[in-house]
């Protein structure tokens, strides 16, 4: 199975109370998710940027993936990640950045394109549009920041995003958390933002909810159905690529299984289990911490 990742690799600086670090982030969330379900004929090929000043940070991930599309720029972005106990966390970039240099030829290639728009920046809905055009299989979208815009000091505020009824005709799964939903629609309550979504060509909406769980919305022949599965009862420690994680987790089994309810619990359960490590070496060792946790139930 091949598989496409879109997204910025980004340099996160977390501010969790007193605790100040320095890691990878963005895509590499998903790059390692996505390492964690791989079998053995599988490949992972990553369209993104990098820059030599922080090449190190990503490099145990990325030299385990393909890199045709994964390209040198000057400078990736920087975002400072204030983490409150309850909540959304504040976001405030140090630039930035314009819109990745997307393939558009030979996409027929992957099983799955999953775009993840880290940065906001990460494609446009031109670059969106070309890819359904030349590609008839899964698009995966995971809205994240796009749903924020952009103050004169690069805070990042939630906003109703513009013509997102063009953006929905190109994607068949959508992911939002609950905040990330209000900003796709004029509809004021969840159900009919799904009613309005699926009536663009959307298959499945995924809402991912943090301790409340998670919500797959799907449509089986003419009739909407919905499956919630709770979170994973954990002791947290981080809050940080957890979406990402159960993102890429779900859409590598669903491509496998096309199995909605097996999958939601695969991609939940390993979510969870982010939660509860703090390093990145851990982040990189993830199918042993998710194996783990399995042999415990």
């Amino acid at each position: 199975m091949n598989i496409l990742a879109v997204g910025q690799s980004v340099v996160d600086i977390i501010i969790d109370r007193d605790d100040i670090s320095i890691k990878p982030g963005g895509i590499f969330y998903t790059v390692v998710s996505f390492l964690s379900q791989l079998q053995q004929e599988d490949k992972i090929f990553l369209c993104s940027s990098i820059d030599k000043e922080n090449e190190i940070l990503f490099k145990h991930a990325y030299d385990k993936i393909e890199k045709k599309y994964l390209y040198y720029v000057e400078s990736i972005p920087k975002v400072e990640l204030v983490v409150d106990v309850t909540g959304e966390r504040k976001e405030t970039y140090s630039q930035t950045t314009q819109n990745l240099l997307v393939p558009s030829v030979d996409l027929n290639r992957f099983d799955g394109i999953l775009i993840n728009m880290i940065s906001g920046y990460d494609v446009s809905l031109y670059q969106l549009k070309n890819l359904r055009a030349n590609y008839d299989g899964l698009i995966y979208f995971d809205v994240h920041t796009f749903s924020r815009g952009v103050d004169k000091n690069l805070n990042r505020i939630f906003r109703r995003i513009e013509n997102f009824n063009e953006w929905a005709g190109c994607i068949d799964i959508l992911q939002a958390n609950e905040s990330e939903m209000l900003t796709l629609s004029d509809q004021l309550n969840e159900a009919s933002i799904v009613d309005e979504l699926f009536s663009y060509g959307i298959r499945q909406v995924i809402v991912t909810r943090a301790e409340k769980g998670v919500t797959v919305f799907y449509k089986e022949q003419s009739s909407v159905k919905k499956f919630h599965k709770e979170a994973l009862k954990t002791n947290v420690v981080n809050k940080v690529g957890c979406g990402d994680v159960f993102g890429a987790v779900y859409f590598y089994n669903y491509i496998k299984n096309k199995n909605v309810t097996l999958t939601l619990e695969q991609a939940n359960l390993i979510a969870g289990v982010t939660t509860t490590l703090k390093s990145i070496e851990e982040f990189l060792d993830l199918k042993r911490y998710a194996n783990e946790w399995i042999s415990k139930k």
